[in-house]
């Protein structure tokens, strides 16, 4: 039985939602309204150029008691462009996005509600510049009388356009089209080169050609003798909140043949009445109610107006609340206060007025409240959006809203070193909390001496001070302090606790083992070090050398270089370098002298004294040699010959040559020499005798002028052998010196000057040389 009625009752449910919708339909239709104006304005100018966006505005003011449908409708050169209906009161946008020489013309704006339309007067809107056509051709060379496609394009350009297309700069084609492109077929029938370019032009109304103007017709337009009335009670200016106010909209003067009157009440917008006579309207004055009301006669298409102002006197003023204090911070109490400053004596009390206060929309105090109200500090949050109302014989009066935003109290800052601290050079210390309302006053304390204060008003401002340290251990000397609420001490931070980088200094060079002890073979260690903070990178260089030898990165204060088997080629000069984030410093530098290898030493000992060996037995060898030289030559025959006079000696040699040397003069006789074949002795023996067969004998006979025999000068002896000297001065004119002129040995005993000239005899043999003998 439920299941057929269901469809039924859906039914009913559906037409009795259309039928109100048709009645609300019709409301609105039949909602009086009442033009006010319609004006059209161009944004942002009347002349731009092409490229700018322009804004055509259109504003309709229509008094209206309610809903009430608008019909918007634009004209360009009296040509519909653009409608829209809408049911609000808002301003009707038409945008003209990138406009165009084509968008140039009169505009103006018509707005239709039910049963009455008003247009806006006409503004001309002029667009400057085109933009430059591009020629198009399908193929560049063809034949004599053969067709091409050629093409003009004008970027975004629309509107009415004709074309032109040249050929050799005269006019060959145009075509109007309604776009911003033509294509057409070109016949070219004259062989050679051509050249073709277009151009356009964009048709536009006020392009046309005038015609003269027409003869004149004067007419005469009679006045309506009927005017609007408008009256308010009660009269006067002392109107006071609260008293009834009627005001009414009349017609005065001659009704007849005025069918279609109408009048209208409105204040502003706000439609009050409206009536075929009379409008009438009756309300409790209130202050808002100031201000001017219209009274509007409307026949046929002819409006008139009449207006009246009104001034209201408050009966009490709009409530103003007050905190205290006025910046509160969390957990603190709050005093707000509710006031109305003003109201008519005449009429109420200041008891009269009774005061209420809300927190986001939620009531804190009763109505019968004097406007005083404490927000206890217990209150977790006391931030939110405060307001009050007053009331006085039904009269109810909001204050403006007050924000209120608890402040949060600062909390324990941080110091912080911004970038590197170097001992001797300038850096920036931070202070800051991650908690606190701002403003915050951050203050630097260097142990109880104040050295800077600042106060951070924005939230991307920070507090830095700029500090220099003389010695790593002043860092722990600085600590900032924190303050938002004056009533409430200072928040201290801790001590300043960050790295600290002391410059190098004192760089120094040493080489293990010592200098003198370097030696081939071995290894040697070039130990760098410096005093300052770590980590430090070392370099060791060579004096000539550009790129470093070694380089190392430590966190001690010092670092080596190791060399292997030291050899003769790392001699030289070396110096280091260390670098730390605050400097760099550089040691003095160091020569190294690699002496020789041990074993080589003893090796070239070894090899100096198996030379000496080898000198002296040469010398040994050398000495008998000599030796028996002599040896065989005292077997010589050797033969007196005949001296001339008694202080004349004559030496003989007798061998193959002999040559006497006679020395120059030295203050005695000069010595003679005699060159004499010898004949050969019959006494010889057989071994002389053969020696000459083959060379004649010469014989070389030295004359010796000698002086007075002196004993002291007695030849001398060597065994049973009489030894002959000859006596001469030594260059140092030492006694006792001895001279070896060849292999003939000459003593002087006494070191006294000869008085004699003296024979450098010299003996050549193939085998030996002879010794002088004596001559007897």
């Amino acid at each position: 039985m439920w299941e057929p009625q269901q469809p039924s009752v859906r039914m009913v449910t559906r037409l009795l939602l259309l039928t109100s919708a048709l009645l609300s339909t019709c409301q609105a239709a039949e909602s009086p309204a009442l033009f006010t104006s319609v004006t059209l304005t161009l944004e942002p100018s009347n002349a731009v150029s092409q490229g700018t966006n322009v804004t055509v505005r259109c504003q309709a003011l229509v008094s209206s008691s309610g809903f009430l449908n608008r019909k918007y409708t634009i004209y360009k050169d009296n040509t519909v462009v653009y409608t829209e209906s809408i049911t609000t009161a808002e301003d009707l946008i038409y945008s003209l996005r990138m406009a165009r020489v084509a968008n140039t013309g009169k505009y103006k704006c018509k707005v239709n509600i039910p049963g009455k339309e008003l247009s806006s007067s006409s503004e001309k809107l002029t667009v400057t510049g085109l933009q430059t056509p591009v020629l198009s051709v399908d193929k560049r060379v063809f034949s004599e009388g053969e067709e091409v496609t050629v093409g003009c394009k004008a970027p975004g350009e629309s509107g009415a356009i004709v074309f032109y297309f040249y050929k050799d700069s005269k006019e060959l084609y145009e075509e109007r089209v309604d776009a911003n492109h033509v294509e057409t077929r070109l016949r070219f029938n004259n062989a050679g080169d051509h050249r073709l370019h277009c151009d356009y032009r964009v048709i536009l109304l006020t392009d046309s050609v005038p015609s003269n103007a027409s003869n004149n017709v004067v007419v005469t337009v009679k006045e309506l003798f009927i005017t609007p009335v408008i009256s308010v009670r009660p009269h006067g200016s002392m109107i006071i909140e609260g008293d009834n106010l009627d005001i009414s909209c009349s017609v005065s003067g001659n009704l007849q043949n005025s069918s279609g009157l109408k009048v209208f009440l409105s204040k502003g917008p706000t439609l009050l009445s409206s009536g075929q006579s009379k409008a009438n309207h009756s309300m409790r004055a209130l202050a808002e109610h100031s201000g001017e009301f219209q009274c509007s006669l409307e026949v046929g298409n002819v409006v008139k107006r009449a207006t009246e102002n009104v001034r209201i006197t408050e009966l009490f003023s709009q409530p103003v609340l007050t905190m205290y204090p006025t910046e509160v911070f969390e957990r603190e109490k709050i005093t707000l206060t509710c006031k109305s400053t003003n109201y008519s004596s005449d009429r109420i009390s200041a008891s009269d007025v009774k005061y209420s206060i809300y927190k986001d929309n939620y009531t804190l105090t009763p109505g019968s409240f004097n406007g005083i109200y404490v927000v206890p500090g217990v209150v977790p949050n006391s931030s939110g959006i405060y307001s009050c109302k007053a009331d006085a014989r039904m009269i109810s009066k909001y204050s403006a809203k007050l924000p209120v935003q608890a402040k949060v109290l600062v909390s324990k800052p941080e110091i912080t070193a911004i970038g590197r601290v170097i001992v001797g050079k300038p850096f920036q210390v931070r202070c800051h909390s991650d908690r606190g309302s701002l403003p915050i006053e951050y203050t630097l304390w260097k142990k109880y001496s104040e050295v800077n204060s600042t106060t951070v008003q924005q939230p991307h401002h920070q507090a830095i001070f700029p500090v220099t340290v003389q010695h790593y251990s002043d860092m722990q000397d600085y600590k900032c302090e924190a303050r938002n609420n004056p009533k409430i001490d200072t928040v201290v931070s801790n001590k300043l606790n960050t790295t600290v980088i002391v410059p190098l200094s004192n760089p120094g060079l040493s080489v293990v083992p010592d200098l003198l002890e370097v030696t081939e073979g071995n290894e040697m260690y070039l130990i760098c070090g410096v005093e300052g903070s770590p980590p430090v990178t070392f370099k060791w260089y060579r004096r000539g050398n550009v790129q470093p030898l070694c380089t190392t990165t430590s966190t001690q204060s010092s670092a080596s270089h190791h060399i292997k088997g030291v050899g003769n080629e790392h001699s030289g000069t070396y110096y280091c370098e260390a670098i730390n984030y605050a400097n760099m410093v550089r040691s003095q530098p160091v020569t190294v002298d690699v002496k020789m290898a041990t074993w080589k030493k003893g090796l070239i000992v070894a090899c100096c004294l198996l030379v000496v060996a080898l000198l002296a037995l040469a010398c040994v060898l050398r000495y008998n040699s000599k030796r028996g030289k002599r040896e065989n030559a005292a077997e010589l025959s050797v033969k007196p010959s005949s001296p001339k006079s008694d202080d004349s000696l004559t030496v003989s040699l007798t061998h193959s040559t002999m040559e006497v040397y006679n020395p120059p003069e030295v203050g005695v006789d000069a010595a003679v020499s005699v060159w004499s074949e010898r004949p050969v002795d019959p006494g010889s023996d057989g071994e002389s005798s053969a020696a000459s067969n083959n060379e004649p004998d010469v014989e070389y006979t030295e004359v010796v002028h000698r002086q007075p025999v002196d004993p002291a000068r007695a030849p001398l002896r060597k065994g049973t052998e009489t030894v002959y000297s000859e006596v001469q001065n030594s260059p140092t004119g030492a006694p006792g010196d001895h001279y070896d002129y060849g292999s003939v040995e000459y003593a002087d005993l006494n070191g006294d000057q000869p008085e004699v000239n003296h024979a450098l005899l010299e003996v050549n043999h193939q085998d030996h040389h002879d010794l002088p003998v004596p001559v007897e």
